[in-house]
């Protein structure tokens, strides 16, 4: 066991972690308070790319994590219909030589085949890999969608309430936060706040490995169909995301255009419509920071780099471990006392 099953908690954050965590708890029927600063998904989730998929990712304490990410998403549309999800499949290449092997879930194909895929390819690559499975999200409707699913589940919500403290007993143990509105009682914090989780364990004598890092985000004018499924190269992370808007994670909004330009025929109109650049919470060794924080009873940490595509899972285990006291071997590698 982790600790006695927790029944009353406060989820300190209504980005998608911190609202996956919140409905999944009040879907198992404990009494849930969920707190933000500001609106739901409004902070680095809106930055992401959000491609939900596991490419690339063959090892590390989040691995089996991201290897079930899609299924946690098809089994999270069946729970919230109309969930904003796109199974559109990816397709990553790139120019070194020689193509690598398929991973679980993963075909290499030909340039033949890789132009039926996206007609649109000025040079088709000799080889990428194809990632059927794989889609992208809406990450602020899937946000909004989970605190809407909370709600339904009886979960109370506090918008625009930023929290200042998280509050402790004479022995030492959380009873709730301090916020700008008044306090916010509950027997369990989870803290989901991205960057901001450092900041609020640092007067509990609690660090939280975890720095800001950029991430570029770039919206484009586009023609309608120009990409028809997730592409990642060197130059870019590019998805269609309306009939006639691409969006383009990448370094540089000047490189990425004239990239987008080059590689695909009929992109000679595509602009740029804006650039915004996101706080990424990344922890120190890049993986995931999840689980009870021994030396402060009562409170839990969540918080992670590819948020978006391990929210769907990793609410659902959080929950299980707060509300059932369960111990989830999936979360094993990514304790908060490994540092």
């Amino acid at each position: 066991m982790l600790s006695p099953p927790a029944r009353d908690l406060v989820v300190v954050g209504a980005g998608i972690v911190g609202a996956s965590v919140a409905y999944h708890a009040a879907r198992a029927g404990a009494t849930v308070t969920l707190v933000d600063a500001g609106r739901p998904g409004a902070g680095v989730t809106a930055d992401s790319f959000a491609w939900v998929g596991s490419f690339g990712v063959l090892k590390g304490p989040a691995a089996g994590l991201r290897a079930t990410a899609t299924a946690e998403y098809h089994r999270l549309e069946a729970e919230l219909p109309g969930l904003p999800v796109t199974w559109s499949g990816s397709l990553s290449w790139n120019s070194q030589d020689g193509a690598p092997d398929a991973g679980p879930g993963q075909t290499i194909l030909d340039a033949a085949t890789v132009a039926t895929l996206e007609p649109a390819l000025r040079q088709p690559p000799e080889w990428a890999v194809w990632t059927p499975g794989d889609g992208a999200v809406d990450p602020v409707g899937v946000t909004e969608r989970l605190v809407a699913g909370a709600r339904a589940h009886g979960a109370r919500v506090h918008l625009d309430t930023p929290v200042t403290a998280v509050r402790r007993d004479t022995a030492g143990r959380v009873i709730g936060v301090e916020t700008t509105s008044g306090t916010v009682s509950g027997a369990t914090v989870v803290l989901a706040a991205g960057v901001a989780t450092a900041a609020l364990g640092a007067p509990l004598g609690v660090r939280v490995p975890v720095q800001p890092s950029p991430c570029p985000l770039f919206r484009l004018r586009a023609p309608a169909g120009l990409v028809r499924t997730v592409v990642n190269t060197e130059d870019f992370d590019l998805r269609q995301v309306a009939a006639d808007r691409l969006i383009a994670a990448a370094d540089s909004p000047e490189r990425t255009l004239a990239a987008v330009r080059s590689t695909f025929h009929g992109a000679g109109s595509v602009e740029l419509l804006s650039t915004r650049l996101g706080v990424r919470p990344m922890p120190a060794d890049g993986e995931p920071i999840i689980g009870p924080v021994t030396e402060v009873p009562g409170l839990y940490v969540a918080v992670m780099h590819s948020a978006v595509t391990l929210a769907a899972a990793v609410g659902r285990l959080v929950a299980r471990e707060l509300v059932d006291g369960t111990v989830e071997s999936a979360l094993a590698g990514c304790r908060p006392d490994r540092f």
